[in-house]
């Protein structure tokens, strides 16, 4: 087994301390690019602008929130951002000019991310952006920032790029990360096409046959009535630490061979998915508890796609939390024992009733009459407590993006994808799952100053034989 650190400057998201000084001459705009952009997105109204009849007025489209979405314009600010970011790496450098002409041409035809959030009497809703593209900028800041609609175009996503990689990062208001994927590998194949003429002379201008449009809201078309709560509220154990300064925010990704993964895992008859989320526990319990009895619950929030079990392919939010339990009520619980106990955790709630039991539970108070009557200042005075009441009751959140595919004509392009979350209230170390072909990347993402479960997590994954590769933005210089 093989072990290696390899922090790379700047070269995961363009904010390694030492380079601090470099990055910051670096972010200087050259006139010129600046000029184009302008020229471009005047062009991009002027051509939006063409599309209506001369004399005429058309009423914007607009469209409902789904059940999930109603939470986060509620909570969201600097401080806890709600936003995502899902990247791409490349096997060759972005180029800044070609991407937002991808971009101008690829929005218009995902209405789903070309809107912009209204507040209306009783309910926030969606409303269809007439104005360009948001700017494509070179990332010179720190990941999953507060996304400003005013400073945005009115848009609630941004995209950014950095050597071979394109970020996307968007507010979870529009679409969790299946469609935030969608949109991204879209946006990856226009970008390419214009880069490539004979692979754009080979594919053409279309979508791709596996990019959805669909605008469901798939927890209507699916709930059944419900009248009790069936998650889990009670407080979690919180990690406490140092925290990094004011919004400095440190990314971690361990690279993974898929077979040997596959090997340890069928080693403890668990799956990937179980196996990971265990081992984050794992790491919690022997980092901050170093294997002694806690008054509360190690918790794991995995988000689980529902797609899969509903036949769906919408691109609005459509998944549910459920909580990986283990509670430390003696000394030193053995490596195996944490990991039957996770495993159980989770197979006993990621049964296709138990999940439709969790999201008919919201939609139901949802479409109460009584809640539906309410004025929006006061439904989010009552959000806002009861997210207050239940959002210690998780330790931490472990996601998994899956398993990524493109089109065979792009493969040759494309190195690896990534995905990481922003942080949220009690929840300052988070982790994510993301593959691409035999390679799997677990993304730590964290604003605690020392990296103590990332380095348990990772040094368990070499005892178990998995040669480990691990990149760095840079926080976690020693």
């Amino acid at each position: 087994m093989r072990f290696y650190i390899m922090h790379v400057r700047n070269g995961v998201h363009g904010m390694g301390q030492t380079d601090e000084n470099q990055d910051i001459g670096n972010r200087k705009m050259d006139k010129t690019n600046q000029n184009q952009t302008e020229k471009k997105n005047a062009g991009a109204a002027k051509r939006m602008a063409g599309k209506r009849s001369p004399g005429r007025s058309r009423e914007p489209k607009w469209d409902k929130l789904d059940n999930t979405a109603h939470l986060f314009p509620v909570i969201a600010g600097d401080d806890m951002t709600n936003v995502y970011r899902i990247s791409v790496v490349l096997k060759e450098p972005v180029v800044g000019t070609i991407l937002q002409d991808a971009l101008d041409m690829v929005l218009p035809k995902f209405d789903g991310f070309n809107v912009r959030l209204r507040q209306g009497i009783f309910w926030y809703y969606f409303e269809e952006n007439g104005k360009p593209a948001p700017e494509v900028r070179e990332e010179d800041t720190y990941p999953c920032r507060y996304i400003l609609q005013n400073r945005n175009n009115s848009y609630l996503f941004r995209v950014t790029y950095y050597k071979c990689r394109i970020n996307l990062e968007v507010f979870h208001v529009l679409t969790d990360g299946m469609g935030g994927l969608n949109f991204l590998k879209e946006l990856t194949y226009q970008y390419l096409r214009l880069s490539h003429p004979k692979l754009r002379e080979q594919e053409g201008d279309r979508l791709s046959a596996d990019t959805s449009l669909n605008r469901e809201d798939s927890f209507l078309q699916n709930y059944k009535r419900s009248h009790a709560r069936n998650y889990r509220s009670g407080r979690a154990y919180i990690m406490k630490g140092t925290r990094l300064r004011s919004q400095e925010f440190g990314v971690m990704h361990g690279y993974l061979n898929i077979p040997q993964l596959k090997k340890a895992c069928r080693s403890h008859d668990m799956s990937i998915n179980e196996y990971l989320v265990a081992l984050c526990v794992w790491s919690i319990y022997q980092g901050h508890l170093h294997g002694a009895p806690a008054q509360r619950p190690i918790r794991a929030a995995v988000p689980v796609n529902l797609r899969p079990y509903f036949d769906s392919v919408t691109t609005k939010n459509f998944f549910v939390v459920v909580s990986a339990e283990f509670w430390p009520q003696k000394d030193n619980y053995a490596f195996e024992e944490v990991l039957e106990i996770i495993k159980e955790s989770l197979r006993s709630q990621i049964v296709k009733e138990n999940l439709e039991n969790i999201f008919s539970y919201h939609v139901s108070n949802e479409k109460k009459l009584a809640m539906r009557a309410v004025p929006l200042l006061i439904k989010n005075l009552a959000i806002r407590s009861v997210y207050t009441k239940t959002a210690l009751a998780n330790t931490t959140t472990v996601t998994n993006i899956g398993n990524v595919r493109v089109p065979k004509a792009y493969e040759p392009y494309i190195e690896m994808f990534h995905s990481f979350l922003a942080m949220s209230k009690g929840q300052l170390l988070k982790g994510t799952i993301c593959s691409y072909q035999d390679t799997l990347a677990f993304t730590f993402s964290s604003v605690f100053e020392k990296p103590i479960v990332q380095k348990i997590f990772f040094r368990t994954l070499a005892a178990e034989g998995l040669d480990v590769l691990i990149e760095s933005n840079g926080v976690y210089y020693e």
